[in-house]
């Protein structure tokens, strides 16, 4: 009488076949993935054809079969791990592995952005939302935008394909409207954040009002011959260094320098509060930071 032990031809079959899966993959390109969550019914068809093969040949005896637990486990596990990577892909979630798998910190360049600025435009408004920004005064009739940001990302597959992915411009009677947009951020357990650092240049003599949201600015005035006014922002820089005649006003508590003095009343902001004033030249052209945690400036000096 012949004594059959389940299992054991089954678990010699599927490591055979899993090391050739696993070799072949290393050289031929094979997505392992893909391979693990699609070859796992295998498992239960090689398990059967030994049942099946050995009833087969003992139909003459009286067959016994006994169960070789041990090999049943590790089949079991590999035919579970099968059904898990199975799930996964049939919920999305497998597309979602890989893709975190395959991700490496890279940088990409932003689109550029570019609107020419006509006469009948005399403000620009600008509303942040985080980015690292340079504002740079420039003798261009056009106000533009350019940088890079740096991202979470699968090889080469940029996030922005255009500037209307991360801002909105929009002109109504003699004041431009620039928007920018929040980088499109992943939450839950894949969480991945955009880091953004970009320069805006604005006409020298177009007013500008640009409000922030904790976010870190470097003003460039240069040769600015109109006002801006700066709201929000967490950090600023004022590069005054290639400026004649410039008048720059913050809260008194933020600022640090000798190159500041506290204004008079005549020089106080609008609720009454001292105001930290540099000037260079006449200060004919006023930059006004409002509501900052940190404002620093260069002289060049």
């Amino acid at each position: 009488m012949r004594t059959w032990r389940v299992g054991t031809f089954s678990m010699g079959i599927l490591l055979l076949m899993l090391g050739l899966f696993l070799f072949f993959s290393r050289f031929l390109g094979m997505d392992l993935i893909q391979v693990m969550s699609a070859w796992w019914p295998v498992i239960l068809i090689v398990l059967g054809i030994e049942i099946l093969i050995y009833l087969f040949l003992a139909r003459q005896e009286k067959p016994i079969l006994q169960y070789d637990f041990l090999s049943i486990f590790f089949v079991a596990i590999i035919g579970t791990l099968g059904i898990a990577f199975a799930v996964l892909s049939s919920t999305g979630l497998m597309g979602k592995v890989e893709e975190v798998v395959a991700r490496e910190e890279q940088s990409f360049d932003l689109p550029g952005f570019s609107h020419k600025i006509d006469d009948r435009i005399h403000r620009v408004v600008v509303r942040n939302v985080g980015y690292d920004t340079t504002i740079e005064a420039t003798d261009a009739k056009e106000v533009s935008m350019f940088g890079t940001y740096r991202v979470q990302a699968v090889k080469n597959k940029e996030l922005l394909k255009s500037a209307n992915d991360y801002l909105t411009a929009n002109q109504k009677g003699d004041t431009l409207y620039i928007n920018l947009k929040q980088l499109p951020n992943e939450s839950g357990p894949f969480y991945t954040q955009a880091i953004v650092a970009a320069t805006i240049l604005i006409p020298k003599d177009v007013k500008l009002d640009l409000v922030g949201t904790s976010d870190s600015l470097t003003l460039k005035p240069r040769a600015l011959s109109n006002d801006w006014k700066i709201e929000n922002a967490s950090n600023v820089t004022v590069d005054s260094s290639e400026s004649k005649d410039l008048k720059l006003a913050a809260n008194s508590e933020v600022f640090k320098g000798k190159e500041w003095k506290v204004s008079n009343k005549d020089n106080q902001d609008e609720s009454g509060e001292k105001m930290g004033v540099y000037q260079s030249g006449e200060g004919k052209y006023h930059i006004n930071i409002v509501n900052s945690y940190h404002v620093s400036l260069l002289t060049g000096k």
